[in-house]
């Protein structure tokens, strides 16, 4: 367990949850509620940052619909056919063969 740097008290390991959805470990002091990212935490929400946008796509307007385009990687490692289902979520949507 790690003591807090400015009281000295004890501190906890607590979840939160960035705006983006991305979960994460960090500390919490007991005593004074300051909250710290240790190296390891840190790169571990920065690696899970990269993933997120290393798919991002542009929307397209096709006629009067909107079309994105779904990388290669991604077709083979989801064995997406020619048709998928897309289902409303609390933040975005999920796309499910």
């Amino acid at each position: 367990m790690k003591n807090c740097t400015n009281c000295k008290g004890k501190m906890a390991e607590k979840k939160g949850k960035t705006p983006d959805g991305v979960t994460y470990t960090y500390h919490q002091c007991a005593s004074c509620g300051e909250e710290i990212l240790d190296m390891k935490q840190l790169h571990e929400v920065a690696n899970k940052y990269r993933v997120m946008k290393k798919y991002r796509v542009k929307i397209s307007t096709w006629g009067v619909s909107k079309g994105i385009r779904i990388p290669k990687e991604l077709i083979s490692r989801y064995k997406f056919k020619d048709e998928v289902s897309l289902i409303p979520e609390e933040n975005g949507l999920r796309i499910a063969p």
